[in-house]
């Protein structure tokens, strides 16, 4: 098959009217001939870091929707269905990619549970992780998120990373603001990306020290603000990923968007590109074609080479998607799960006043880390109940595989006037996680998730509406399409019913019970200080 459009060339940094050739799924032959064209071709975009479960989809269907933007392949880290199901998930989110076209490349997930002061559904250990480094699909250590414990040279920690070593993959980092001796020390292990810098410093002293980084913009953490100034100088070392993507915004662009931003900005269009489609290829040494004799014939015609709307994806050189329209059919999924808790009352969620002061966490609208303030608790017959005036409303976590006691806290910054929400998508060891008004909503929204075994929910006096995730909890295996158009649904009735003021209100709540990111987070075992890396009370 032949190709005729303006080749976009990015190591050699030229382009050119040519042909492309192509057979049997590879690149033949790339000539340079007089002409013009409208279109531009280029290799295809690759999200560096993702986690698919958090689109709430199975990869094959993320797939179809991924590829209208030009996205050929990810990395992906199956960390948050390997907290439910261990190795059996991380199986099945490769085996379920494996029946599309769209190459996914899934990591070892390395911290399962991610901490051991949460109730996660698995325990991946050493040998876990060698069993997993041994299989060809396999193409990382994934987010080593335990920095205290390479910090602190834990023997199982260290142990992962050497598994990685011995098989010759990379590991990733993970290590929000870990600065000076520390981060040298973290690196030092052969640790060599990082997608959690929040400032421009931070990620400057993490490329200073030999890291490669990742600019982020998701549904909820979003830094390319604060470090798209760094790609003129480092494009060599970046990479852009989206981390998390919820269905909605995912219908609306992936890392495509990212690139038209950074062109927007005065980057040089080169460098976006060699960070959008290069870099990933090479520092994971993935099977993706980057548009060179001899490659996979995974590449992409846009309009422009400003906002990068895609024309048509190809991938080993079948035309996958063309003018927004995917050529593949959805896969049946297999359901697994792993939900054991019974139904609450609203009693289960009531706590008692043990003093004047209270710690509340205070949400902070596009991060995922927290502040956190000390507050006079409302009180109705010695019960610490929503303060709905002052925005300091109840926050629960329930742990999802055995009965116990609900975990209680209070939270800032959602801005409910009533009703309450609730997910089970519930970073990491996703429990279900819930906001309310008042113990009868928050009870209301969490037995929504109990009786659909998984999912999010919003409850007014009036109304309840959810969305089941029946596999693992996170996820459906329901069209993609239809999926965002729920998930619009209940997101609007979130923000316009209840009156939530965050953009993203179900992935800022995932979150919440996320206790390696600081400051101030809630897991089904308590309150948990995310810099002292310990426990404390709600009241002081």
């Amino acid at each position: 098959m032949t190709i005729s459009a303006n080749i976009v060339d990015i190591p050699n940094r030229q382009i050119y009217f040519g042909e492309i050739f192509f057979e049997n799924g590879k690149i033949t032959s790339i000539e340079k001939k007089a002409g013009e064209s409208d279109l531009f071709l280029l290799p295809g975009f690759v999200d560096a870091h993702v986690h698919i479960e958090s689109s709430m989809l199975v990869p094959s269907e993320f797939a179809r929707m991924a590829v209208t933007h030009g996205t050929v392949a990810t990395v992906s880290d199956p960390h948050e269905i390997a907290n439910v199901m261990g190795i059996e998930g991380v199986y099945f989110m490769i085996e379920n990619g494996k029946q599309v076209p769209l190459k996914f490349n899934f990591g070892a997930p390395s911290c399962v549970p991610a901490t051991s002061f949460e109730t996660a559904g698995a325990v991946i250990g050493v040998d876990g992780i060698e069993e997993m480094m041994q299989n060809p699909d396999i193409k990382y250590l994934a987010e080593m998120m335990n920095y205290p414990g390479v910090l602190f040279e834990d023997p199982e920690v260290m142990a992962k990373i050497e598994m990685a070593k011995k098989y010759g993959k990379p590991i990733d980092g993970h290590a929000p603001g870990l600065k000076g001796e520390d981060a040298k020390k973290y690196i030092s292990a052969g640790i060599s990306t990082d997608h959690e810098c929040f400032t421009y410093e931070e990620a400057l002293g993490k490329l200073d020290l030999g890291m490669k980084i990742l600019i982020r913009e998701g549904s909820a953490a979003k830094n390319f603000e604060a470090l798209i100034d760094l790609l003129p100088k480092h494009a060599d070392r970046m990479m852009f990923c989206s981390d998390d993507k919820h269905p909605d915004d995912l219908i609306e662009g992936h890392i495509n968007q990212l690139a038209a931003r950074a062109v927007e900005k005065g980057c040089d269009v080169f460098d976006v590109l060699k960070v959008a489609c290069i870099n990933p290829v090479e520092h994971y040494n993935l099977d993706v074609g980057q548009m060179k004799i001899g490659d996979d014939a995974d590449f992409i015609l846009v309009h422009d080479l400003k906002k990068f709307k895609v024309k048509a994806t190809y991938i080993n050189g079948e035309l996958v998607s063309e003018d927004g329209e995917s050529f593949f059919e959805s896969v049946e999924a297999e359901i697994i799960n792993n939900f054991f808790t019974d139904k609450k009352s609203p009693t289960d969620f009531q706590l008692r006043v043990k003093s004047d002061q209270m710690q509340v966490i205070k949400a902070i609208d596009g991060e995922i880390v927290t502040e956190s303030f000390l507050a006079k608790p409302r009180t109705e017959n010695g019960l610490a109940i929503s303060d709905v005036e002052n925005d300091n409303l109840k926050m629960t976590v329930v742990n999802r595989y055995q009965n116990q006691t609900p975990a209680i806290a209070f939270i800032n910054n959602f801005n409910l006037k009533n009703g309450a929400i609730a997910s089970c998508v519930g970073h990491d060891s996703h429990n279900i996680i819930a906001v309310g008004t008042d113990d009868e909503s928050l009870c209301r929204a969490v037995n929504l998730i109990i009786e659909n075994q998984g999912g999010i929910s919003a409850v007014s006096a009036e109304e309840e509406k959810v969305l089941p995730l029946p596999i693992a909890g996170i996820m459906t295996n329901a069209d993609g399409y239809e999926t965002a158009k729920a998930y619009s649904e209940i997101d609007f009735f979130v923000k316009n019913k209840l009156g939530c003021t965050l953009t993203a209100p179900f992935m800022t709540l995932s979150f919440m019970a996320l206790l390696v990111i600081p400051q101030l987070k809630l897991s089904d075992k308590g309150l948990f200080d995310g810099k002292e890396f310990k426990f404390i009370q709600v009241f002081v």
